[in-house]
C-alpha cells in the first residue's frame, strides 16, 4: 500500500473539507469561493443549492484584458476581489458567504476579500 505523501496541498484540502461541512451557499446568499494557483488567482460565486456558478472571475481575465501584467500578486488579487464584486452587483448579488478555499486569509485572499469589500460586496 502506497503511503500519502503530506504536504502544504494534503494540509490545505483538509482544511477546506473542514470548512466546507460548515459553509454554504444558498440562493439568497451565495458562496464566494476562491482558488489560487502560482499564476493567477480564480474567484466564483456559487450556488450550491442547485449546483450552478453564478458569477466568476480571474486574474486571467483581467491579464488577457491588459488591465494587470502579472496575476498572481496581491494587486491582482484585490482588482479580481473588485471586478468579482461589480458583476455580482449586476446579477443582484449583494451578501455572500467567505469560503477561503482551505487557505489562510493572508496575502493574496486577503486582498481579494479587501476589493470585494470594497466593491460593496457584503460577508
Amino acid at each position: 500500500m502506497k503511503t500519502m505523501k503530506r504536504n502544504r496541498e494534503f494540509y490545505r484540502k483538509k482544511r477546506h473539507r473542514r470548512v466546507r461541512k460548515k459553509i454554504k451557499g444558498t440562493f439568497e446568499r451565495p458562496r464566494l469561493s476562491v482558488y489560487r494557483s502560482l499564476s493567477h488567482i480564480y474567484a466564483q460565486i456559487i450556488d450550491d443549492t442547485k449546483g450552478h456558478t453564478l458569477v466568476s472571475a480571474s486574474s486571467l481575465e483581467l491579464v488577457r484584458e491588459k488591465k494587470i501584467s502579472y496575476g498572481g500578486n496581491k494587486e491582482a488579487a484585490y482588482e479580481v476581489g473588485k471586478l468579482l464584486a461589480e458583476k455580482a452587483l449586476e446579477k443582484g448579488i449583494k451578501k455572500v458567504v467567505f469560503d477561503r478555499g482551505g487557505y489562510l486569509y493572508h496575502g493574496r485572499v486577503e486582498a481579494l476579500a479587501k476589493g470585494a469589500r470594497e466593491g460593496k460586496l457584503e460577508f
